[in-house]
């Protein structure tokens, strides 16, 4: 039922009055029924009109990999609120595609999936893992056998090295070399050095970051762009498009790397610069500083693959603050304001793409209910990244569980964690600070 409420920030301050689910932002319980009422949506999706529809599969128009996205989304929603009633769901969705190798390459996808693609679903096997689902060696070994796969394709024929968006030749894309593939790629060596202590996780990780700043994909003030064609220029002809989800992949992946060397000066050096440069380009939209798709969202030009993207940055962006805590003075003010309006834009009916105060509900979209859904609950859940009981995602260190509020690092090092008191106080101070943000706005208005 759609509720008008007041979200109230702080008392003595302002009051906002908003259409949509109701969060309090400094309140865990409200946060996770938020939460919850989103998931809710999200699954609807997933199981509407599923008779004779491939089990782990989307309706059309979505595409393969959003499915795996969806999935993820899942496995982080269960991790950070506890909520484990979908799980069932996610890891029969999740099997359901691994194809007969168990390498997420099942013959309903063959003439269209790539690398990213099949990355997607290796990452969220890897999720899987950390969050201990159930019989996790099996969810290891499917991220592993990508990983692998991946090494296999590497391809330093053309462009010094990194992968191809397309897996196959006659593939549209075969001949382009981009970032979301070879950032994938990158998240999960990282991850899997994180949960296995195998040095050549690290070192693949580490070899496919440098490649990807050699090329100019990742250039000196941090940008991330798309990619780059390899027929004629080699890949120095890089495509200057940019998309949120791309630098969020490289963001957690880098946030892993500086976990696992104890906070190694130049893993710190690449984080800041990600996250600042990150931060400045998606969250740029006036004084509200919520998460925008730029290279579509405000010419209203995004595809259905595209209405998912900005979802997928605050889920690793949640991910990133528990791998470097320290990062959290910087990014959880803008997952607030953008848990904030995220909720603000959704109702009954599902949620609006547009963020911006004036759309509510699946009317405000075009098309793309998944992928809307998909933004809204990683920024409402993300504001749980210090509920979650562990100083960092995943749950295992090295594959051996973590005890709650534990310090250890995966080599063994201190790390900063914060307690769930502070982060209801946190939480108060960040609310504060959208709040008096909000009030300057609206005098401005």
């Amino acid at each position: 039922m759609l509720r008008v409420v007041e979200l109230l920030a702080l008392a003595t301050l302002s009051f906002t009055l908003v259409n949509g689910i109701e969060l309090d932002v400094n309140s865990v319980g409200s946060i996770k029924s938020a939460a919850s009422s989103l998931a809710s949506q999200l699954v609807g999706y997933y199981t509407a009109n599923s008779t004779g529809r491939e089990n782990g599969t989307l309706p059309s128009p979505y595409y393969w990999w959003e499915a795996g996205a969806l999935f993820d989304t899942l496995i982080q929603y269960s991790h950070l609120t506890g909520d484990t009633q979908y799980n069932s769901l996610v890891s029969t969705g999740l099997l359901s595609q691994v194809g007969k190798n168990n390498d997420f390459m099942p013959v309903n996808q063959s003439a269209t999936e790539g690398n990213d693609d099949q990355a997607t679903w290796a990452l969220a096997a890897m999720s899987a893992a950390e969050a201990q689902f159930t019989n996790s060696t099996q969810w290891l070994a499917l991220a592993d056998t990508v990983f692998n796969i991946l090494v296999q394709r590497w391809d330093s024929a053309t462009c010094s090295g990194g992968l191809r968006w397309q897996i196959y030749s006659f593939a549209r894309g075969f001949d382009y070399k981009n970032s979301a593939s070879n950032g994938h790629f990158f998240q999960l060596a990282s991850r899997l050095a994180r949960y296995t202590g195998n040095t050549t996780y690290s070192t693949w990780a580490n070899t496919a970051y440098e490649w990807t700043k050699s090329t100019g994909f990742i250039d000196s003030k941090f940008n991330v762009y798309d990619g780059a064609p390899i027929v004629l220029r080699n890949c120095t002809d890089v495509v200057k498009l940019q998309f949120s989800y791309v630098a969020g992949t490289y963001i957690t992946g880098v946030a892993h790397m500086y976990n696992i060397t104890d906070g190694n000066a130049k893993w710190k050096t690449e984080l800041d610069g990600l996250l600042n440069r990150t931060l400045n380009v998606f969250f740029s939209n006036g004084a509200a500083r919520v998460a925008t798709e730029v290279a579509c969202e405000k010419i209203d030009t995004c595809t259905v693959d595209m209405m998912a993207m900005k979802g997928l940055l605050g889920h690793w962006l949640a991910d990133a603050v528990q791998m470097a805590p320290y990062t959290a003075n910087t990014v959880l003010p803008l997952l607030t304001s953008s848990a904030q309006a995220a909720a603000q834009a959704c109702d009954e009916t599902g949620c609006s793409f547009f963020w911006d105060g004036k759309h509510t509900g699946i009317d405000g979209n075009g098309a793309g209910a998944v992928g809307p859904s998909i933004d809204a609950l990683s920024f409402v859940q993300g504001l749980l990244w210090q509920e979650s009981g562990l100083t960092g995602l995943p749950a295992t260190v090295n594959g051996t569980a973590v005890a709650a509020n534990s310090t250890s690092t995966a080599s063994g090092a201190v790390a900063s964690s914060t307690k769930k008191s502070d982060g209801v106080a946190m939480r108060a101070g960040t609310a504060l600070l959208v709040s008096v943000l909000g009030s300057m706005m609206w005098l401005v208005l």
